[in-house]
């Protein structure tokens, strides 16, 4: 058996589109046929049905009305697929044979930009990546608002996972044959589709593409890696686009260098943009800060926070701006007022471009434009530089405004295919056919008046059918009245007649011409305004960009003034300091004025590591993070929550806090630990900020003691970081620290007493903490009091018993960070170092021997703590 043609045709456009599910136009439907049907049934819910196809066995079938297809779109696309429209590219009353169809967009979720749908608050990224020798180029483009930008980084799987995590794309190109290692690490991590695609898409006429594109662009300049990557990039936006789109004008090249670097794990743990356990806004810093008015202001506030600055003019620039619209209450409240009526320009310019915009949307476009000059008025008063510049380079596009007012009507249609767009005296051709349509209409409707004089015939009517056209209707009651030869019989009914005349076919003829050549007519003025604004796409998306910015500045202000937050002072290097300062997430979700304020003072010398002890709950993390988020916000030009703030810039922030496993890669919380701790040692430098939580916890008690101690030692010894450093840590033996390793200083998390139970007072004050408050933490947990009970006899026991060897580890403690100044020269100096080791009481020869042989000028600190473990346990087996 023969294929039919139609399903020839079908198989055709679907085997160059083998990745897609192909929307195939038939009629007034997008039909879906074999594989691609039952997806679509189970993924859209449909009923699968069946079409005779040529073959022995039906072809599972299934469909959705065309003029619906936006909502089942996104729902494909959503879940990761990519779907191909199939459009019938003739009229199928002119086609000769089977109409003629073909794919004229691919939408992928890389590629998606139907706002109605995207989120208005983040940007819809797709991103290449091109690798070749030690390095990575790392290209993002947002096809809805033309935004498209590039990096150059080491090829290095932490270094890519950073730079995807702050953009968080939904679709990555990449070249076949990628490493597994890599591979496997962007999909365990990011729920992104991946499309592989040969090396030369990304090489072939990569220069002459880009310089066609981005024709204002120094593309020369480009490292030949980058200009790789973005061709890649725009290929795969422009084939599946089928278009140019003119609003993708502009490439910009970014070091990462350039911001403050915070890793994927640092980005997870201090929430910035959306909460560690839901992945929801509500509960992260994007949802403390973002008070902004429009979608645009919304999405760059999203973006200063995944990329805070480390040069200080413009961090201060932001600053003084921001303090500028606080001192100016009434001119914030005036620009809010005006920001609050502007579109989504960005997303309306990207319609413009891609040819979907509508009349309504120029509208909005209009109305946007509207409130431009306004905002400009107001921004002429203020002074701070920042604010003078964008006030100088704010376009308020009115020669664009004035072409939109003087074609669009008010109420447009919402099809541009349906006329009813197009205002009176725009044009004259479509003023004439108004009138020969408004004429007809009236003739035609004065025709049923004037026949029911004539006839007598009080029941006959004019009506319009789309078969007949227009007719007389008349009851057979009535035939008798009918004068002779009056009328045509044009069609017989079971209860009437259906008559023309001559005249009347002569009015339809020019009625309907009249309307079909005004649809035809509109639509192309229409496009010719469409194009004569696209003409100013790089103005309208300048003007976008600083209304973006001021709106920023606004949420910023207002932001600042209802929590009360302080001006920080920015330095480009020395002490971070911070009086009484917040957390500016947890201060919002509890009670007003209960959150209990915190000083800081870090340097790179006396105070470089504060060690931080106390028990769980008491607000350690807590404390700590709030310090890793004011240093951010300042970064981005933010006022902080804190009532003195003095901020040296700081190149990176690291973060080791909570237990996370990796069991899908085979890790185990303590190993996903040590690779974080790892990570933040080869990576922080003098300028970096290090939180680290719990280090060594994961493991046997002096396992996790050592791997602690060695940490601090390193962080503190290594030339190459001696950073600012919080640590928190549960090892109270580390307190001993202090005053042994330069820099160490001991701090605690303030708690009382009261009887049995315990009262965290969430003050960090100076000196270590004393007590775990273990048993106490866990009563409060709700862990039944019998347990509780006989956990503090078991405690009282083990006490007891290790009361014996406590100042004797005390000592020994002492003995590792005392660096004694000569070697041990004798045995009986040996017997000394044995009696602080205090197990005078051994008796054992062989164990005597074994303490007098150990060299501790050359052992490591771990290796000491291994070596002290062994011999308590034999002493204790004794």
């Amino acid at each position: 058996m023969a294929l039919t043609p139609m399903m020839q045709q079908y198989l055709e456009v679907k085997e160059k589109n083998k990745e897609c599910i192909l929307f195939f136009r038939l009629g007034d439907f997008y039909e879906m046929f074999f594989e691609d049907a039952e997806i679509a049934s189970r993924e859209l819910e449909l009923v699968l049905t069946g079409r005779d196809c040529g073959l022995e066995k039906r072809a599972p079938m299934c469909g959705i009305p065309y003029h619906a297809s936006s909502s089942y779109i996104n729902k494909l696309v959503t879940k990761g697929y990519k779907v191909a429209i199939c459009e019938q590219l003739e009229d199928p009353s002119e086609a000769k044979g089977i109409v003629r169809r073909d794919v004229i967009k691919i939408i992928t979720p890389g590629t998606y930009s139907d706002s109605s749908f995207l989120e208005d608050t983040r940007n819809n990224y797709l991103m290449s990546l091109y690798i070749e020798s030690d390095n990575a180029a790392l290209c993002f483009a947002d096809v809805s608002t033309g935004d498209f930008q590039c990096t150059l980084v080491k090829h290095e799987i932490s270094n890519i996972l950073d730079e995807i995590s702050k953009f968080l794309p939904k679709e990555i190109i990449l070249v076949e044959g990628i490493p597994d290692r890599l591979l496997n690490s962007i999909t365990e991590r990011f729920s992104i589709l991946i499309t592989k695609t040969d090396k030369k898409y990304f090489i072939a006429d990569a220069l002459e593409n880009l310089k066609t594109q981005f024709k204002d662009c120094s593309i020369e300049g480009f490292d030949s890696i980058l200009q790789k990557g973005a061709n890649g990039l725009l290929k795969y936006i422009m084939e599946t686009q089928k278009i140019v789109l003119s609003h993708i004008n502009q490439i910009s090249f970014y070091n990462s260098y350039d911001y403050l670097s915070i890793d994927i794990n640092s980005r997870r743990n201090l929430e910035i943009t959306e909460t560690l356990k839901d992945k929801s806004k509500k509960g992260s810093l994007l949802w403390v800060l973002d008070k902004t008015n429009t979608a645009m202001g919304a999405r760059l506030l999203r973006k200063w926070l995944e990329q805070p600055l480390i040069k200080k003019d413009k961090i201060v620039d932001r600053l003084d701006a921001i303090e500028e619209i606080m001192n100016n209450y009434q001119l914030y409240e005036d620009l809010k007022l005006n920001l609050k009526d502007i579109y989504d320009i960005e997303r309306l310019v990207g319609k413009i471009s891609s040819k979907s915009v509508n009349a309504k949307e120029l509208l909005a476009l209009k109305a946007s434009i509207e409130k431009i000059p306004r905002i400009k008025e107001l921004l002429s008063n203020f002074k701070s530089n920042l604010l003078k510049g964008i006030y100088h380079n704010l376009d308020c596009l009115q020669d664009v405004y004035e072409v939109i007012h003087k074609s669009i009507i008010e109420n447009p249609s919402f099809s541009i295919k349906e006329g009813g767009i197009i205002k009176n005296g725009y044009n004259e051709e479509i003023d004439e056919l108004r009138r020969a349509k408004t004429n007809g209409r009236e003739w035609i409707a004065s025709l049923e008046h004037q026949e029911r004089d004539v006839t007598g015939i009080k029941s006959l009517k004019v009506g319009y059918n789309k078969v007949f056209g227009y007719y007389i209707e008349v009851t057979k009651s009535n035939f008798g009245s009918i004068p002779e030869n009056r009328y045509i019989r044009k069609q017989t009914l079971a209860n009437c007649e259906r008559y023309i005349t001559p005249e009347l076919k002569e009015i339809e003829e020019k009625v309907l011409g009249a309307q079909e050549k005004l649809i035809e007519l509109e639509y192309s003025v229409f496009v010719e305004i469409r194009d004569l604004v696209e003409k100013q796409i790089d103005r309208m998306q300048n003007s976008a960009k600083l209304i973006s910015e001021v709106d920023c500045l606004c949420s910023l202000a207002l932001v600042a003034k209802e929590n009360n937050y302080c001006k920080p002072e920015i330095k480009a290097e020395g002490e971070l300091v911070i009086i009484e300062g917040r957390h500016p997430i947890v201060e919002k979700v509890i009670p007003r004025n209960s959150f209990v304020a915190n000083d800081t003072h870090l340097d790179n010398e006396s105070k470089q590591l504060i060690l931080i002890t106390g028990p769980n709950m008491a607000g350690k993390s807590t404390y700590m993070r709030q310090v890793a988020l004011i240093n951010i916000l300042a970064q981005i030009g933010s006022f902080v929550p804190a009532k003195k703030a003095s901020i040296a810039i700081c190149d990176k922030i690291f973060t080791r806090i909570g237990a996370s496993d990796d069991l899908a890669g085979g890790k185990s919380t303590f190993m996903v630990e040590m690779w974080e701790v790892s990570n933040i040692l080869k990576n922080a430098t003098k300028n970096s900020l290090i939180i680290l939580d719990e280090v060594g916890r994961g493991t046997s008690t002096y396992d996790g003691l050592s791997i602690a101690w060695s940490v601090i030692e390193y962080i503190c010894s290594n030339e190459k970081i001696k950073c600012k450093t919080l640590f928190a840590t549960h090892y109270h033996e580390l307190t001993s620290l202090e005053g042994k390793i330069n820099g160490v200083k001991n701090y605690s998390v303030a708690v009382k007493k009261v009887q049995n139970d315990i009262v965290f007072l969430r003050k960090i004050i100076e000196g270590g903490a004393d007590e775990s408050y273990g048993i106490e933490v866990a009563k409060l947990a709700g862990i039944p009091e019998e347990v509780t009970n006989r956990a503090k006899e078991i405690l009282h026991t083990l006490e007891s018993k290790g009361k014996k060897y406590e100042d004797s580890k005390e000592a020994s403690i002492q003995n590792f960070v005392e660096e004694p100044k000569q070697k041990v020269e004798n045995t009986k100096n040996s017997k000394k170092t044995i009696k602080q080791v205090g197990f005078i009481d051994i008796e054992k020869e062989n164990i005597l021997n074994e303490l007098q042989a150990i060299d501790i000028l050359n052992m490591t600190p771990m290796e000491g703590f291994n070596k002290l473990y062994d011999i308590i346990k034999r002493v204790k087996s004794l």
